[in-house]
């Protein structure tokens, strides 16, 4: 039977209720991030509260390494620490699958400056060292979420927003004139395989999220990742994704709104949608159905807090259109 979730980011600032909107509306019910509570709670400053082993601090042009672990960093972690308390007492228990999300390697290196002031990207040695740190937290975090659920099926989603940029070169230096070097799939395959890698160690699934045209199929796919996450009107159905099906990575199809919509559209037309972009791989409903799930296309940090449910609503509704074998 084709499921629901959601890709993470919520409006507002009461995490309660965004919890119990997640908990309750998605088939596969996730841990919502709120950026509008500030930089200690958005994708990035999750991603470092989980890092022990390598101090971070919030500068005035944003996150940095190497200069001590500072008290934003701190706030992060604690800040995630009171999140994860929330959804353990609202969830009582939960059985069956759970998704949490992190920003992955490709993004830190993009977004994080290292002590110099430049970003982590343009040193090797840098992206290496932030990448282990990386993946000792996130064994760390996957190691409590399987206290705290302990029936739960973990999904740990990798969110890499900038990863197109990474690989494009498009990523601008500190002066703004230029451009990092870009970098090619075997550099690129070094930082996410050990993250994959890790997840799969700790007994989750992992997950990979990118809301960008050209998605890089073939090297997530490789990288060790179950199941890829994108947005459907970005995406072009080619052998790339046919391949990586087949291959049994899930496809978690982002074809509702995240952004608040004039007029939302009904589940049977997002449905259709789903099941034209199979088709063109050259699979029917019933030979997809079980292992579908739908999304919003990204996050819906930007969206109406009305929308943000609706468009959960609205993924659940249009995963029950497969729930049985023909879609018109």
């Amino acid at each position: 039977m084709a499921r629901s979730s959601g890709v993470g980011s919520m409006p507002g600032t009461d995490f309660a209720e965004s919890a119990r909107i997640a908990l309750g509306e998605a088939d596969i019910p996730f841990l919502p991030e709120l950026p509008d509570r500030g930089p200690h709670a958005a994708m990035i400053g999750r991603a470092l509260g989980l890092i022990t082993d390598l101090g971070a601090d919030l500068q005035p042009d944003g996150w940095r390494i190497g200069v001590g672990q500072g008290i934003d960093q701190r706030r992060a972690r604690s800040l995630l620490v009171q999140d994860l308390d929330v959804v353990e007492e609202l969830s009582e228990g939960h059985d069956g699958a759970l998704k949490v999300q992190v920003a992955g390697p490709l993004t830190l290196a993009a977004t994080v400056e290292h002590p110099r002031g430049d970003k982590v990207l343009a040193d090797h040695g840098a992206r290496r060292e932030l990448t282990e740190a990386f993946v000792i937290g996130l064994r760390d975090h996957v190691a409590d979420l399987t206290r705290r659920f302990p029936r739960a099926d973990l999904i740990v989603q990798i969110d890499e927003p900038s990863s197109r940029a990474v690989l494009d070169g498009m990523v601008r230096t500190a002066s703004g004139f230029r451009t990092h070097r870009s970098l090619d799939a075997p550099e690129a395959d070094a930082l996410l395989r050990p993250v994959a890698d890790a997840v799969t160690a700790a007994g989750a699934i992992p997950v990979v999220h990118m809301c960008a045209a050209d998605v890089p199929v073939a090297l997530l796919r490789g990288a060790g990742f179950a199941g890829i996450s994108f947005d459907l009107s970005l995406a072009r159905p080619d052998d790339a994704w046919a391949e990586a099906f087949q291959d049994a990575v899930d496809l978690w199809i982002g074809a509702v709104p995240s952004a608040t919509p004039e007029r939302a559209p009904a589940a049977g037309q997002v449905g259709e949608r789903i099941a034209r972009f199979f088709g063109a791989l050259g699979y029917e409903p019933e030979s997809f159905a079980d292992r579908l799930i739908v999304t919003p296309a990204c996050g819906v940090a930007g969206a109406s807090a009305a929308w943000a449910r609706g468009a959960l609503a609205l993924a659940r509704a249009t995963a029950r259109e497969f729930s049985t074998p023909q879609v018109d």
